[in-house]
């Protein structure tokens, strides 16, 4: 079957979408208010989560087929993904509200303005026009005294009467004229202040309207800003709930595939189990031939003595290897990689996500880069090398320590993208043995860490150097 491609979002991508979710931030700060970015923060603190949970899920799947591990971590991916997205949704529908109000508030502000302006250019045209002819009943008067000479004098009046009712007469339609003229002359000073008046409030409210057109705008931009965001997220919903339910019916699919990596898992521990058991076997029948041989030296010793009659004795016992690693030492066992450790997956029974069922984890899975050195745990005879493929384990080292500290200790080491030893070769405490990698069935590069001692599995951790 061919190898499937990791999922992917058919939405935005993360960082278009985080730079636009950025820049609406910073428009709508003072809109949205403190609530937003709160949420906002509380959203990437959940994406954090989600991470760390993921790496901890993709350990829970070690032993499940590649394929198969992608789906269920696809489909995990999609069941984290929507709620954020849908929580995502609400804060860009929050952030569209409050730049439509904004834009709205800007528009009427804007129609304000515009209506003043019209006002104010009106009523200055208006005034305008009663100035020209002001002006030009004033010119006209002013021409007439100017024909008339200087006749128009009160002097003038008193000669140029017939009597004194005649003066009287003439005085008063003079003095009138002079009034009107002075009435004409004041209310052309007062349209002349009004429109001046007029024209400085015209001259701030169209700065005002200038300065309105382009928050209208900039509140545009961010309100379509705000609705593209709010779609893409829409969008990327209704892409996510499909690929959830696609990937839902190919999980499904392949759940009776899983069924047989969970008894390939068992067999391939099994089978560790019993080349462990051999191995202790061998050791305990070379300790029984040692002991054995010990006891032939030892009575041999005796009767030397009574043989030749010398009490002072030639004896002792000479040290004796056998074959393997069979030799006694005390100490403790090292981490394969450089502290500090941290564990990805730890000992002890573990939960299946696919099935909801548990089975045993014999070692415990540490954070590597692949291509990292792993080192042998302690002195021994490298029992095993096992290239992939080898069922679930992929390239495996097997490294036999004989007796540490009374108790007979094996190691197994997992994952190995590439070998360092061979079989049958001592290594000492310490020595590279292999590089991280993700061979067998594992969703990433990790260290698998196996300590066997007295032919049953203990939890490295629990270790003093651990």
């Amino acid at each position: 079957m061919a190898r499937r491609r990791p999922f992917r979002s058919h939405g935005p991508s993360r960082s278009a979408r985080g730079a636009l979710a950025a820049a609406l931030a910073c428009s709508l700060a003072l809109l949205a208010g403190p609530v937003a970015a709160d949420t906002r923060d509380d959203l990437e603190e959940q994406q954090e989560q989600n991470e760390a949970e993921r790496e901890e899920l993709a350990a829970m799947l070690e032993g499940t087929e590649s394929e198969l591990a992608d789906v269920y971590l696809e489909l995990d991916d999609i069941e984290r993904r929507l709620p954020m997205a849908q929580d995502e949704l609400a804060v860009a529908n929050d952030e569209l509200a409050a730049a439509e109000r904004h834009a709205a508030s800007v528009q009427d502000r804007l129609g304000v303005a515009e209506a003043q302006q019209a006002d104010l250019t009106s009523e200055i045209s208006s005034t305008e026009g009663e100035i020209t002819e002001t002006e030009s009943a004033m010119g006209e008067v002013a021409r007439s005294a100017y024909r008339g000479g200087e006749g128009a004098s009160a002097l003038s009046v008193v000669f140029a009467a017939d009597d004194a009712d005649d003066f009287a007469v003439q005085y008063s339609v003079m003095s009138s004229a002079l009034r009107s003229q002075n009435q004409t002359l004041s209310d052309l000073e007062s349209l002349v202040a009004v429109n001046r008046n007029r024209q400085a409030r015209l001259d701030a409210v169209t700065t005002r309207i200038g300065e309105l057109k382009v928050e209208a705008d900039n509140a545009v931009a961010v309100a379509d800003a705000a609705r593209q965001e709010a779609a893409d997220l829409v969008a990327e919903i209704e892409q996510l709930q499909a690929d959830q339910e696609a990937r839902a019916g190919e999980l499904e699919t392949l759940r009776e595939d899983y069924t047989d990596q969970i008894s390939q898992i068992e067999a391939d521990n099994d089978e560790i189990a019993d080349e462990i058991a051999e191995i202790d076997r061998r050791e305990r029948e070379a300790e029984r031939e040692r002991q054995r041989q010990a006891a032939e030296r030892a009575q041999a010793s005796r009767s030397d003595d009574r043989d030749t009659g010398n009490s002072g004795g030639s004896g002792g016992s000479g040290g004796s290897s056998s074959e393997g690693s069979g030799s006694s030492s005390s100490g403790s066992l090292i981490p394969p990689v450089p502290q500090p450790l941290y564990v990805t997956s730890g000992y002890g029974m573990r939960w299946y996500p696919i099935t909801g069922g548990y089975y045993m984890h014999q070692g415990v899975d540490l954070r590597s880069a692949c291509g990292n050195s792993q080192v042998a745990s302690a002195a021994g005879t490298v029992s095993a090398v096992r290239p992939a493929p080898n069922g679930t384990h992929g390239n495996q080292v097997m490294i036999n320590h004989g007796t540490i500290n009374g108790s007979r200790y094996v190691t197994v080491y997992n994952h190995l993208s590439r070998f360092a030893v061979s079989q049958g070769q001592s290594v000492s405490q310490g020595q590279t043995i292999g590089y991280t990698g993700a061979t067998g069935n594992v969703t990433g590069c990790h260290v698998h860490f196996e300590v066997w001692r007295n032919g049953s599995t203990i939890d490295p951790m629990g270790l003093p150097a651990f």
